[in-house]
């Protein structure tokens, strides 16, 4: 294998992984507002999908250095903050 190809197939790798955290860390900023909106409106909510996609985010942090890892959510943080945007 050429050195080309193999660089060529590392930064193909890279950039499927930034890719995808990328679209997780998108998936999960709508799932916080989902449960701010739902917490504002008095209504029931968890913080169950919210994490569920942090972990995939960790797991993906994991295999390059520069990805920051993501906290997990509980229902007291996601009170809290709504509670300082008023």
């Amino acid at each position: 294998m050429s050195v080309h190809k193999a660089l060529s197939d590392h930064a193909k790798k890279l950039n499927a992984v930034l890719t995808q955290y990328a679209n997780l860390d998108r998936e999960r900023e709508f799932y916080i507002d989902e449960a701010l909106s739902l917490y504002e409106r008095g209504l029931p909510f968890t913080t169950d999908n919210i994490n569920s996609i942090t972990i995939q985010m960790n797991k993906l942090s994991n295999k390059i250095e520069n990805l920051p890892p993501r906290k997990l959510v509980t229902k007291e943080m996601v009170e809290e903050y709504a509670n300082r945007r008023k």
